[in-house]
C-alpha cells in the first residue's frame, strides 16, 4: 500500500503517519499543509517527502477534449476489446477517427514522443492477427505492452505480456525500419520467457525464420498525441490499437481489479485521490451498474448474496426504485426489488422486500427481505464504490450504453 500522509491544521510532525513503503510512494496533503511545512524551520528532513509531492502533481495524465472522448469509451472494456458491446465499439471507434482527423504528431516515426513502452488498452481484433495477440491480448489478468525503439543501432518493436511482478513476462522482438513519416514494417525474429524464479530465459518455441510473410508485417501510426501518452496505430491484418503511457486513475484501478492483486489498497488511494481533486458529493446514479469486485467472499447463502447485493447486477430508477438480479442458469433469474432514501450527504437506506424466480414470464415468489446503509465513495457515469451490506465495500461498473444520462 501507497504511503499516506494525514496532516491537520495546524500540522505537526506526529500527525503523520506512514504505512508501507513501495517503489515510489503517493502522498496526499493539502495545500495549506504543504504551506505551513514550506514556511516551517521544520522541514529539513521533510525536503524529499515534499519533491515527491511536487513529482506526482507535476505528473498526472491529463489528456486533450478530444483524446479524453476516446480514454471515457474505453473506461469499463473488459478483454482489451474482445467483451466489447456493439455499442462501446461505436463509441470507441468513432472517438478514434475523431482523433485521426486532427493528425496529431504530423510526423511519429521520426518523433522521439513514440518511443518507450506502451501499454495496449484496446484492440479491434484481439482474436486475430498475431499468436502473441491470440493467445494473451483478451485475458484481463495479463498486461500487456509494446516497445518501440526506432533510434538505436539495432530498432527493434517488442510486444511483452506482463504476467505478474512475481512470475514475469514474455517479449516478443522484431527486427524493425522506417518505411515513412507513419509506417514501420518489422519481421519478429525471436521471443524468451523471463521468470523470476528463474536466472535464465526460456526460449518461446515459434520458428520464426520458417514462418516466411507470416513473420512479417507493418504498422502505421495514426495519432500520436503532443504529449507523447496517447497513440493510436493500425496493423497490416486490419487491426486498430489503442495504447497509452501513462493511465488515468480509474483505469490503474480497473487493471488492478482485473488482476486481483493490492485491490483494496487501490481502491483507497483512488478514493483518496479523488477527494483530494475537491470532486463534489457523489450521487446514486440510476443504471444498470455489473458487480466487479467485493472486499468479501460470497457466504454459504446464495439467497443471502443475491438479496444483499454481493453478485449480478444492481438497476437504479430515479424513482427511488432499485432491483438486483443474478442469473441463475437455464434462463432463470433471481429478482428482488426494492427502495433508496437518501439518509445523509453519501449515505442511503436501502429496503428490498420483494424477491422471485423468474423464468421468461412466470416468476415464483420468494419470501425474503434485506435492509442496510449504502455509503456511496466514489461514483461518476462509469464507476461506483459503495460500502454497503455488513460494511463490505463494492466496486460496480455502469453497463447500460455510454454510460451518459
Amino acid at each position: 500500500m501507497a504511503a499516506a500522509v494525514t496532516a491537520a491544521a495546524p500540522p505537526n510532525l506526529t500527525s503523520l503517519s506512514f504505512h508501507g513503503w513501495r517503489k515510489k510512494p503517493t502522498f496526499s496533503i493539502s495545500p495549506t499543509t504543504l504551506r505551513f511545512f514550506r514556511n516551517s524551520s521544520r522541514t529539513k528532513h521533510l525536503t524529499q517527502v515534499l519533491a515527491l509531492v511536487d513529482e506526482q502533481q507535476q505528473q498526472q495524465v491529463s489528456f486533450t477534449e478530444e483524446e479524453n472522448s476516446l480514454v471515457e469509451a474505453l473506461i469499463g472494456i473488459q478483454g482489451r476489446g474482445r467483451s466489447a458491446s456493439p455499442q462501446q465499439l461505436t463509441d470507441v471507434e468513432r472517438a478514434v477517427q475523431a482523433l485521426e482527423s486532427l493528425q496529431g504528431i504530423p510526423d511519429p516515426t521520426s518523433s522521439s514522443l513514440i518511443e518507450g513502452r506502451w501499454q495496449l488498452m484496446f484492440t479491434t481484433r484481439p482474436g486475430t492477427a498475431s499468436p502473441i495477440q491470440r493467445t494473451f491480448v483478451g485475458v484481463d489478468f495479463f498486461s500487456v505492452f509494446q516497445e518501440v525503439f526506432l533510434g538505436t543501432n539495432d530498432p527493434r518493436v517488442s510486444n511483452i505480456v506482463k504476467f505478474s511482478d512475481a512470475i514475469g513476462e514474455l517479449k516478443v522482438e522484431a527486427v524493425a525500419s522506417i518505411k515513412d513519416e507513419k509506417r514501420i514494417l518489422f519481421r519478429f525474429d525471436r521471443a524468451a520467457f523471463s521468470f523470476k524464479f528463474l536466472p535464465f530465459k526460456v526460449p518461446y518455441p515459434v520458428p520464426f525464420r520458417l514462418l516466411g510473410d507470416e513473420a512479417k508485417g507493418w504498422l502505421d501510426t495514426t495519432y500520436l498525441s503532443q504529449s507523447g501518452n496517447l497513440r493510436i496505430s493500425r496493423g497490416n491484418k486490419g487491426t486498430t490499437f489503442v495504447l497509452q503511457k501513462k493511465t488515468e486513475p480509474r483505469q490503474k484501478l480497473l487493471s488492478t481489479i482485473s488482476t486481483g492483486t493490492g485491490v483494496r489498497e487501490a481502491i483507497d488511494e483512488f478514493i483518496s485521490f479523488n477527494q483530494n481533486k475537491g470532486i463534489g458529493e457523489p450521487e446514486l446514479q440510476e443504471g444498470e451498474w455489473e458487480m466487479l469486485w467485493s472486499s468479501q467472499e460470497e457466504t454459504d447463502s446464495w439467497l443471502e448474496n443475491a438479496a444483499n447485493g454481493l453478485m449480478g447486477k444492481q438497476i437504479v430508477k430515479e424513482n427511488g426504485q432499485i432491483k438486483f438480479v443474478v442469473d441463475i442458469l437455464l434462463g432463470l433469474k433471481f429478482s428482488i426489488t426494492g427502495t433508496f432514501v437518501k439518509s445523509g450527504t453519501t449515505t442511503y437506506d436501502i429496503t428490498m422486500d420483494d424477491a422471485a424466480i423468474i423464468g421468461g414470464q412466470f416468476g415464483y415468489p420468494v419470501e425474503l427481505e434485506s435492509k442496510f446503509k449504502l455509503e456511496l465513495l466514489y461514483s461518476d457515469d462509469k464507476i461506483r464504490i459503495t460500502r454497503g451490506y455488513n460494511k463490505i465495500v463494492f466496486v460496480h461498473l455502469r453497463t447500460d450504453g455510454t454510460g451518459q444520462k
